[in-house]
């Protein structure tokens, strides 16, 4: 059996980190980092992205090294990623801060609003049912995070969670002031406003919940087999027959719903740019299907039915 060296070079500077000697051809880039990380151990595994060319993309962990295009001698590069975080740690940094970030606005803590407003309550009802709209949905988050989705051993840098954490933190802070807000008034349009945007709420939570489960048996635990998701008997999971990425299609009717029930413009700013950013992941996710997947529907759309 022919073995392989492997030079290991900084991305950066083209100066030799390492070099592997008799690497076995069946070897991944995954057991590769693993070599590497004995020379240096302050980059563990997940902080590295090995590449064929400095400018490239970065090597999967499955790849197989006797499958790349290189020679006996296979020459690497290297680039830190930074301190990593699991991708559980990081949702429960991104969403435990809103929920608690919105419930100090709904007390109205001192120092918020002027102090005779402290630890007022508003006399709407709209205000405290958003209240429990808002920490629910954060709560229903939290609860996926831990009990439902399967996550892989990605990682995420510290220095993009502190961004994620800085947007849905900051708007939460946001939107919570103006709906907590002593001189807020309810919507236009009183109860029937508040109840349709309500029964819309619920079911795309609902929804979400069921699509996020769907995709949770869609891979079971321990097979390599990829397959996409299709509808079940489930109601809500009929929405497959649409779309790609039915999850997003729910989250982002939970939050236009929100916005009608609050009628509050920092919500609809929210809602407009989680909406954009879900829709490029749709794309993203879609593309894939089609690419992978001969068989994959043409009927659906990334996000939205017959249109996007």
């Amino acid at each position: 059996m022919k073995h392989y060296t492997v030079e290991i070079l900084d991305s950066k500077t083209k100066t030799q980190l390492c070099f592997l000697d008799k690497v076995e051809p069946h070897s991944t880039i995954n057991d590769i980092k693993s070599l590497f990380h004995k020379s240096y151990p302050k980059w563990y595994p997940a902080r590295q992205a090995l590449k064929l060319d400095p400018k490239g993309k970065a090597l999967r962990d499955d790849e197989i090294l006797q499958d790349l295009p290189v020679g006996t001698t296979a020459t690497m590069y290297f680039r830190d990623l930074g301190p990593q975080l699991g991708w559980t740690a990081v949702f429960l940094a991104e969403y435990i801060g809103p929920l608690l970030i919105y419930l100090l606005f709904y007390f109205r803590l001192p120092y918020i609003y002027t102090h005779k407003y402290d630890f007022t309550t508003s006399p709407y009802p709209v205000v405290s049912l958003a209240c429990a709209c808002h920490s629910f949905h954060y709560v229903k988050r939290l609860v996926e995070t831990i009990f439902v989705h399967r996550f892989s051993h990605g990682t995420m840098p510290v220095r993009v969670i502190v961004r994620n954490c800085v947007y849905y933190w900051g708007f939460a802070a946001w939107l919570a002031y103006y709906i907590n807000h002593p001189l807020y008034t309810p919507p236009s349009y009183g109860e029937k406003q508040i109840n349709l945007a309500l029964v819309i709420f619920v079911l795309c939570e609902a929804g979400n919940f069921s699509i996020h489960l769907c995709l949770n048996n869609l891979k079971a635990e321990g097979t390599k087999c990829r397959k996409f998701p299709h509808p079940t008997k489930n109601p809500f999971t009929w929405l497959f027959f649409f779309v790609s990425c039915p999850n997003y299609t729910y989250e982002v009717g939970a939050w236009v719903s929100f916005s009608i029930m609050t009628q509050c413009v920092p919500v609809a700013l929210f809602t407009l740019v989680g909406f954009i950013q879900m829709t490029i992941w749709a794309k993203g996710k879609h593309k894939t299907y089609i690419r992978e997947f001969k068989d994959y529907p043409h009927l659906r759309m990334p996000i939205l039915p017959f249109i996007l």
